[in-house]
């Protein structure tokens, strides 16, 4: 193999990850249980729920919301930085903040100046670090995420809060299954489809918190414009962007809000931009659109067959368009400053 033809060394640490996630993640999940029975009995006493966090540990919050939601608790999800800046009362509430290195700039401050309480916890890759020190933490297994990119830490953080909802009373069985068995989707008609965009939308309604975990990733991978927008405020406004240079990502699932999703896919069909379909609903798919097909999932399940594959879209797409992807040269893994 000559040089030209190497794996970027960004990329081929991201390959590292993807290859040991579901093993930690299942880890992950089964060594959780006394961690998250805790987090499971706060919530069934104060019934609110704040997810901090930062990059892709606040799109995690972003998707497990509605599950939280689910189980009647008023669950909302903020960025680490926006607590600081303009705090929401914490009183009567179950905390969890997640970093998966336990040491951003943000984790630091927040608890120098809150100092967190008998209903804080942490969800961390690593149980030294300042997080796992500070308040009792759900614990990743395999420890730090090292290539740039969240891939592996998304997948156990994912398993670290169905360890939470288990404990809530959710079945784990399909999320599980999908952990021990992924689904071989291939993702190179939405690799072509995408080939001539400048930028990337990605939305979802109940799967949004995925689809922002998605532009989060094709944007430090690509170091193209790519930014996530929630269905209902994809078409309030935003649609005047759509053309044959802006590809759009959808996310769709086994649940009431699949039809919302079907309906938007088809306008951006008629907009002339490129759209792909990551499907779960079992329902026919949109015509012209590129559909990734799951097999029928909503919540966790589908998070969790869709995230590897959508993995690898992020991946491929950005593997065309820079030659160093995933090597960063404005960012660093551990954000230590604000």
């Amino acid at each position: 193999m000559n040089a030209e033809n190497k794996r970027p060394a960004g990329l081929a640490a991201i390959d590292r990850e993807m290859a040991r996630q579901n093993v930690d993640a299942l880890a992950s999940f089964y060594q959780a249980d006394a961690v998250a029975q805790k987090i499971a009995a706060s919530l069934k006493r104060t019934g609110r729920l704040v997810l901090l966090g930062m990059g892709g540990s606040h799109a995690v919050g972003r998707a497990v919301e509605p599950l939280y939601r689910a189980h009647g608790i008023d669950a909302v999800a903020l960025p680490l930085s926006e607590q600081l800046g303009q705090p929401l009362p914490l009183q009567g509430r179950t905390v969890l903040v997640s970093s998966q290195s336990g040491e951003s700039a943000e984790v630091v401050r927040w608890f120098a100046e809150d100092g967190g309480g008998p209903d804080t916890f942490g969800l961390t890759l690593e149980a030294g670090s300042f997080l796992g020190r500070t308040v009792p933490c759900l614990v990743g297994s395999g420890g730090s995420e090292l290539a740039f990119a969240a891939t592996r830490s998304l997948t156990i953080s994912f398993a670290l809060h169905l360890a939470v909802l288990a404990a809530l009373g959710d079945d784990p069985s399909e999320a599980l299954a999908a952990l021990r068995d992924p689904q071989a989707v291939g993702v190179e008609d939405a690799v072509a489809a995408l080939s001539g965009v400048a930028g990337v939308v990605t939305s979802g309604r109940r799967l949004q918190g995925l689809a922002e975990a998605l532009a989060l990733g094709l944007t430090e991978l690509s170091r193209r414009p790519c930014f996530s927008l929630e269905g209902g405020q994809l078409r309030h406004g935003p649609m005047e962007m759509l053309g044959s240079e802006i590809g759009v990502v959808l996310f769709r699932g086994d649940d009431p809000t699949g039809e919302l999703v079907a309906a938007m896919a088809a306008s951006v069909v008629a907009a002339g931009a490129p759209t792909v379909v990551f499907d779960a609903s079992g329902k026919p798919p949109v015509e012209g659109a590129v559909t990734l097909t799951f097999r029928p999932a909503s919540g966790l399940a589908a998070v969790l067959a869709m995230l590897p594959v959508a993995q690898r879209l992020m991946i491929a797409f950005a593997a065309a368009r820079v030659e160093d992807a995933g090597t960063p040269v404005r960012s660093t893994k551990i954000t230590r400053s604000e």
